[in-house]
């Protein structure tokens, strides 16, 4: 047997022991890419296991995430911080080798995957970000920004529809540094594909505009060899190797079939392909000459070393693009950011303007752009509607504007928000794109991805409500907001006028830890007066917008459009002798992270008069005016009619609003 076979047979056999130990996981996808994998790791890929920062580093994704082991496997006989007590741990509480990859979790895994299709997506956008990356630093003789992203898909990849949203814009826009390996081994979880998968993959792909080298043996190490070698000279186009291969490679009952897809092989048929496949070795116990051959550390650190000296002379001929590449890498914002941003928000709120949310959305944008070359926008296909273009905004595309700001997503709702969340984990750009808010039920995977790996992607959502209009129920969205609100670590806000929502998009771009959903109406929006204090507690995600003396016979909350109408039932009640309490609550999800004292003071617990407003699912704001408070809100599907009609049938009226506080007071 070969050395390569052997090193490759390290992959096997970690993968299998590891899933045995834990009694659950998928052997036949790491037994069946060994082969591929040990040739792109040793061969081809730069990376530093000591560093899995280094900014130059090719970008690694196993899309068809069930297969975890291979990469835990690699990086482990590789040298990254990956021990084998950690493959030992294998799907175990809080262990560093979790079910599917998880980003955050394992040194070396660049992204979350295991929800098919969206790991293909993130290198895409991760290919974008390096294509665009380079178009905007890169001098001639000093290329700061040149590496790969490599990616590991299968069948179920390939069968998700999110794949044909994101392999279609990758050949639109050449992304010739993106390489594709298809385990073609004709297996998923029910088993032969043949009765539900027969897609002709290479006219697919090769009609999207990729170069595919098909059919090759993925077993066959000179051949992979060739094929990447192949990929590396096409700069033109992203690049799909078929790779034919047998799922659970090595083990002589369960190979080629289903069986060895998602369970552990037995400890029997693993005594079997120990002897099949010549390894004459205890489980988990790699050989020391294996280890040595694997190890990459050395390797790694020569690479990243001579890279730091190209941008040593990058820096030395272009001092002030290297310390820009430097800020953006590190993901700090402009030193004149707080200074620009709240000069901003301060004159918006000195120059009262009564426009839709929309509209202040772009002029944020506008502001904010200019002080953030990071930015890089985009909408799917909805541009003009979203308001998403500014004055400075430059369209990407294969061969022109490549050191563009901004992405033509098309209708590909989905594909826009995985992309986003690639570009945001490579570095170097605060993505926000944008869509109707109704369309986010599309991206709705893609989004709470990006709340679990805690990226930085801005999601931007229009025509919030049944303001929508005529487009009726099919545009209009009513559980959306909710849905937004209840994903762990999203913060969704829905500012009531032009401040709140720069103020809005001021908290997202700041937020490090996490992504945001900024939702805004097609309406125009009266603007609030306000102190400076109340100016000061917008960002705290709730604050008191009117006040009366003493405590408060009723409270109202309102977001969004809906603010102007609690204000004005306010006014009237408080005409009729009444002490009213308004609360603008942009954001829930902020609000519920501040302390008890502050969230006492704003809705104080004696108060137990509450009245909530939004043109949004009325059942979820139970939470904040209780059993015995009233909502006006929704129940139902919207109509299709104008806005105003529609405000007047639901309810959203100030004589409505009035009525439904009379019922508690």
């Amino acid at each position: 047997m070969s050395t390569r076979q052997q090193l490759a047979n390290a992959i096997r056999f970690l993968s299998m022991d590891s899933v045995q130990k834990a009694k659950s996981g998928h052997p036949g996808a790491p037994m069946g890419m060994a082969d591929i994998a040990e040739v792109l790791w040793r061969d081809f890929l730069h990376h530093n296991p000591t560093n899995p920062q280094w900014a130059n580093r090719d970008r690694f994704v196993l899309s068809n995430g069930h297969g975890s082991m291979l990469i835990y496997s690699l990086l482990h006989l590789s040298g990254y911080d990956v021990s084998i007590e950690d493959l030992k741990q294998f799907r175990q509480l809080h262990s560093k080798t979790p079910g599917h990859p998880e980003f955050g979790y394992t040194p070396g895994v660049e992204t979350t995957t295991g929800p098919l299709g969206q790991g293909i997506t993130n290198a895409v956008g991760m290919a974008i970000a390096e294509k665009t990356l380079a178009g905007q630093f890169n001098r001639e003789g000093h290329n700061i920004v040149d590496h790969y992203t490599y990616v590991f898909l299968g069948d179920g990849c390939l069968m998700e529809g999110i794949s044909h949203e994101a392999c279609s814009l990758a050949g639109t826009l050449g992304l010739g540094k993106l390489i594709a390996f298809y385990d073609d081994n004709n297996i998923s979880i029910d088993g032969h594909v043949d009765g539900w998968f027969t897609d002709d993959t290479q006219k697919r792909f090769e009609a999207y505009g990729w170069q595919v080298i098909p059919a090759i043996d993925g077993h066959n190490p000179a051949q992979i060899i060739e094929a990447i070698k192949q990929a590396q000279a096409e700069i033109n186009k992203p690049t799909l190797i078929i790779c034919k291969t047998i799922i659970g490679f090595g083990s002589p009952n369960k190979s080629n079939s289903h069986d060895c897809h998602g369970a552990p092989l037995g400890d029997e048929e693993i005594a079997l392909t120990r002897k099949a496949l010549n390894w004459d070795f205890a489980p988990f116990e790699i050989p020391a000459d294996i280890y040595a051959q694997w190890d990459a550390k050395a390797k790694g650190a020569e690479l990243e070393k001579a890279w730091h000296e190209k941008f040593a002379a990058y820096a030395k001929a272009y001092p002030e693009l290297a310390a820009e590449f430097t800020r953006r890498m590190e993901k700090n914002l402009p030193a004149d950011w707080a200074k620009e941003s709240q000069a901003f928000i301060d004159h918006l709120q000195a120059n009262p303007a009564s426009i839709a949310s929309r509209k202040a959305s772009q002029n944020a944008i506008e502001a904010y752009a200019k002080v953030l070359p990071e930015l890089l926008g985009g909408s799917a296909d909805l541009a003009s509607s979203n308001l998403t273009l500014w004055s400075g905004s430059k369209p990407i595309r294969a061969t022109q504007n490549v050191d563009g700001n901004y992405l033509n997503y098309g209708v590909r709702e989905f594909g826009m928000a995985a992309i986003m969340n690639g570009i945001a984990l490579h570095g170097g750009f605060i993505p926000y794109g944008a869509t109707f808010l109704m369309f986010m039920e599309y991206a709705h995977n893609a989004i709470r991805m990006a709340a679990l790996m805690k990226q930085r992607s801005l999601f931007v959502f229009t025509h919030d409500s049944i303001g929508l209009g005529e487009d009726g129920p099919t545009h209009q969205p009513v559980e959306q907001t909710s849905a937004l609100r209840l994903i762990p670590n999203l913060n969704t806000w829905r500012p009531c006028d032009q401040v709140e929502s720069a103020i809005a998009w001021k908290a997202a771009i700041e937020r490090t830890d996490g992504p945001s959903a900024l939702i805004f109406t097609r309406q125009n929006l009266a603007q609030m007066d306000r102190t400076s204090e109340q100016l000061a507690n917008i960002a705290r995600g709730a604050y008191v917008l009117k006040d009366c003396a003493g405590t408060p016979d009723l409270i109202f909350i309102a977001t969004g459009s809906e603010v102007e109408l609690a204000v004005k039932a306010a006014e009237q009640l408080t005409a009729e002798g009444k002490k009213i309490r308004v609360v603008s609550m942009p954001s829930t999800n902020v609000f519920d992270k501040q302390d008890e004292a502050y969230r006492e003071a704003v809705l104080p617990s004696a108060v137990t008069k509450r009245v909530a407003v939004e043109a949004g699912i009325a059942d979820f704001w139970y939470k904040y005016v209780g059993f015995n408070g009233r909502i006006v809100g929704m129940n139902s599907f919207g109509e299709s009619a104008p806005a105003d009609q529609l405000f007047k049938l639901f309810g959203f009226t100030v004589d409505n609003v009035v009525a439904k506080a009379k019922e508690i007071l």
